[in-house]
């Protein structure tokens, strides 16, 4: 039996519709059936876009009756936010730099 290939957050949230997918389950959790309609594809198509961001762990899915929720874990994302805050010097530096030309240009 093959091993389940593990996504990292980085890979996960690199596809578009994997992010609007995380935009729509951060208030509620949602069924397969009902995040398909968000999108035009098929449900089949949103299932293996589901996978693999539940490999990532930013979603996780119960099964209810014949339907499958899924629900968001943000937690994951925090290796995201730490990659990310590395580089806020640079937008903190261009955003003092703006801000001396404008206080320049008002002198």
């Amino acid at each position: 039996m093959a091993a389940a290939i593990k996504h990292d957050v980085f890979q996960a949230i690199a596809d578009p519709t994997r992010r609007k997918l995380l935009e729509l389950l951060a208030d509620k959790e949602l069924p397969v059936t009902e995040i398909s309609n968000h999108f035009p594809m098929t449900r089949t198509a949103v299932s293996k876009h589901l996978r693999i961001l539940a490999e990532a762990e930013l979603v996780s899915s119960r099964k209810i009756g014949r339907e499958n929720r899924y629900r968001l874990h943000p937690e994951p994302l925090m290796e995201l936010k730490r990659w990310l805050s590395y580089y806020d010097r640079f937008w903190d530096n261009s955003l003092d730099k703006l801000r001396y030309l404008v206080e320049q240009e008002d002198e």
